[in-house]
């Protein structure tokens, strides 16, 4: 008996795909936390605008890997 399992490119696309959207969730729900922290610090504006324009490149990255994780799943799906 033969129980093996076999993985085509577009599966492990598919798999991997979910991996870099994971990455990417996480990193939306560390910058949300970030900028939580610092609003219940009620931090003064100058420094409550440093930590936002630090977290704001974050944020958009993690968008980013989200995004194009998602991509990759469609894709291996349709191509699958």
């Amino acid at each position: 008996m033969d129980n093996t399992v076999s993985l085509s490119a577009f599966d492990l696309m598919i798999w991997g795909g979910a991996a870099v959207s994971v990455v990417g969730l996480l990193g939306l729900v560390w910058c949300i936390l970030r900028v939580m922290r610092a609003r219940r610090a009620a931090l003064p504006e100058d420094q409550m605008r440093a930590v936002l324009q630090a977290v704001l490149p974050l944020n958009l990255g993690a968008l980013f890997l989200s995004v194009i994780g998602l991509m990759m799943v469609v894709v291996g799906i349709l191509l699958g």
